[in-house]
């Protein structure tokens, strides 16, 4: 056993060397790389991926550089699929783009990603939909409880034509061309240890708990007519927060709680499937449209391939999440249907407080009243619920 331990011990440092060493000579995109090939191990092997890296480089007509705020070895319970997204655009265009990657928030993260893209200092990013909405207010409508919260009906919704036509449109204008909207799962209800002997089942368990936000006055209004506290505090704070009995409650879904660390302090999370978490790859508009059409046809290409590989692994990286919770003690509870109508008619959507924000950001009811329509009719992709 001290032989074996003494063995996985050496391999692991004999790959931090190697991944700092290529990470010197040829750049981060290339040690990643070799990390996920399983080529770190051995000097020869990481080599022969580097020089793989180096080739396809060399070769290329454009380079993309496209960043994202998580790491690499989140994908596995939270699927945002960056090296995907190089590997599938590197193909789909046949060589003439090379994609560096840039994870971990090493360029920045949320709004800061954003913009970078819409400025051109890097060609596309990875971030929630939400960050659009300072650019484009169209798409904070997501965060409007039950219309699109299931996902499925997030699927139907940013593959339709009407939002196509009716929300990207607004996006384009601000200068990004967004490459493909991906799933992660819908927004949960978590509760810290200690709150509660159980899960929050309907609206009336969350009477006075004070409810983590983002700076979003949409989910400030949802946790206000559940009857919450809604707490604005920002994301790098939300675990100590929660920790210190600042914050009682938040909502990412299970694959970002697990992922930010957030297992050893919650005690139950309730799938109330009211709004997406959901993030969405941009491009620079300007950028992309310099690019021949058939590079620009290639990145499409790749854009809808990288799609269905997320929605096919949805749910296997949820089960992922949920194992490694249920290891730490977490609990779940899905409501019942009669539960779920409860939420309903408490925050949902049909509700007249919503009817100013429809306006506001939809540009009518009738508008709202199509993107709705485009959001329950059935799209060709198919994605798991939970």
């Amino acid at each position: 056993m001290v032989m074996k331990r003494h063995e996985e011990d050496s391999l692991r440092s004999e790959e931090r060397r190697n991944f700092l060493e290529l990470a010197g000579k040829f750049g981060l995109t290339t040690a990643i790389v070799a990390g996920a090939a399983g080529t770190l191990w051995s000097r020869e092997a990481a080599a022969q991926s580097a020089q793989e890296e180096k080739e396809r480089e060399a070769t290329a007509k454009h380079v993309m550089t496209v960043a994202a705020a998580y790491r690499i070895e989140m994908q596995r319970a939270y699927p945002f699929m960056l090296l995907d997204t190089k590997e599938n655009i590197q193909n789909a265009t046949a060589g003439k783009v090379y994609v560096k990657i840039s994870p971990a928030g090493q360029l920045g993260a949320g709004t800061q990603l954003v913009e970078k893209v819409q400025s051109g200092t890097i060609q596309a990013a990875q971030h929630s939909i939400s960050n659009f909405s300072a650019f484009a207010p169209a798409v904070d409508l997501i965060n409007i409880p039950y219309w699109v919260g299931k996902n499925q009906e997030f699927v139907n919704l940013v593959t339709s034509k009407t939002w196509k036509d009716d929300v990207d449109a607004k996006v384009l204008e601000k200068g990004f061309k967004p490459l493909f909207y991906f799933c992660i799962d819908p927004r949960t209800l978590a509760i810290r240890k200690g709150l509660r002997n159980g899960p929050v089942r309907t609206p009336e368990d969350l009477k006075g708990v004070k409810f983590r936000i983002p700076a979003s006055n949409i989910l400030k209004e949802f946790y206000r007519l559940c009857g919450a506290n809604p707490t604005p505090v920002a994301w790098g704070e939300t675990a100590s927060a929660i920790k210190q009995g600042v914050a009682d409650a938040l909502d990412p879904s299970a694959g970002a709680l697990y992922v930010f660390g957030f297992k050893d302090i919650l005690s139950y999370i309730t799938f109330n499937q009211a709004v997406p978490d959901s993030q969405v790859y941009s491009c620079n508009l300007q950028w992309f449209k310099s690019l021949p059409k058939d590079v620009q046809e290639g990145i499409e290409n790749a854009s809808e391939i990288t799609f269905g590989q997320n929605l096919a692994q949805v749910p296997a990286s949820r089960a992922h999440a949920m194992a490694e919770l249920t290891k730490a003690g977490v609990k779940f509870h899905t409501p019942t249907p009669e539960e779920l109508a409860k939420w309903q008619a408490a925050c949902g959507y049909q509700r007249p407080e919503w009817e100013p924000t429809k306006k506001e950001l939809a540009g009518s009811l009738a508008a709202f009243d199509r993107l709705l329509e485009a959001a329950k009719t059935p799209s060709k992709f198919y994605v798991h619920d939970v």
